[in-house]
């Protein structure tokens, strides 16, 4: 089994793709979280289709800020937090040997619920500080990176005139598609959203979403949302999820139209949650 630091460099991106499409993807398979003596997930087994939207849902508490913070390794950046189980990319686990969490994450990125530029850079600096982080000094390719990630994310010609001011200048739904552009710039391979709309207008709402919709076609995306509706508009997958456990997962329509366990048609048509 070849370690995940060493498929990266022996593959294109496209050789990636192509590998992933084949059925690797992102399983996780009797996955447990603790926090210290506490045990926040239990025994979750999911497969995260590849190029897909995935979105996790369940009432607060239940457990899907820790899971995806699980698929990346930030969860064990919490005192005494930990995990059993295993969570494979692209047939390795990440979990496993040697492997270098900041090279994890580096491929698993993430965006959070509330936006969080970094308030002393600018509209750029903030785009390519990951990059920059890994040691890319070139301004040229600085600028195209920043650039090309701002595009991608709509928002170019939003800030394009005045890419110095503070990335903390920006309204909450720019700093969030900002924050999107950081996390793309390291060209990561799944790209995790914990909630990335709950603090946003309908508007600016409305923009992620449409923005999560494309990001498909090259990443693998996994969402979480307290917001079911919005779970039936972006995701082809949907994960319930209920005290730590996973209740149900499949695909969206059938959660929202057809589930097959109670406790989740009683969550999606509002009777607990």
């Amino acid at each position: 089994m070849q370690e995940l630091g060493a498929a990266h460099e022996l593959y294109s991106r496209d050789e990636a793709r192509a590998e992933v499409s084949s059925g690797a993807g992102i399983e996780i398979k009797q996955l447990s979280a603790f926090y210290g003596q506490k045990q926040a997930l239990y025994d979750v087994n999911l497969s995260v289709r590849p190029y897909q939207v995935t979105a996790i849902i369940g009432p607060s508490g239940c457990g899907k800020s820790t899971l995806i913070r699980c698929i990346n390794r930030m969860h064990e950046l919490v005192p005494d937090a930990y995990v059993t189980g295993q969570v494979m990319l692209e047939g390795v686990d990440i979990y496993g040997g040697s492997l270098d969490p900041t090279e994890v994450r580096r491929r698993i990125g993430m965006v959070f619920q509330k936006p969080n530029p970094f308030p002393n850079m600018s509209v750029s600096d903030n785009v390519v500080a990951g990059l920059k982080l890994n040691g890319v000094r070139n301004k040229s390719k600085l600028a195209e990176a920043a650039r090309r990630c701002l595009e991608r994310v709509y928002l170019w010609d939003e800030v394009k005139d005045d890419l110095k001011r503070s990335g903390a200048s920006l309204s909450g739904g720019q700093q969030q598609r900002l924050c999107i552009a950081r996390a793309l710039a390291v060209e990561p391979e799944v790209l995790l959203m914990d909630e990335p709309c709950s603090a946003l207008d309908p508007i600016a709402t409305a923009k992620i979403e449409e923005l999560v919709a494309e990001l498909k076609s090259q990443y693998t995306v996994v969402i979480v949302t307290h917001n079911m509706q919005q779970a039936s508009r972006v995701a082809d997958y949907t994960a319930f999820m209920y005290l730590g456990k996973l209740v149900e997962f499949d695909k969206t329509t059938t959660i929202f139209e057809n589930p097959k366990e109670q406790l989740t048609e009683r969550y999606v048509t509002g009777k607990f949650g």
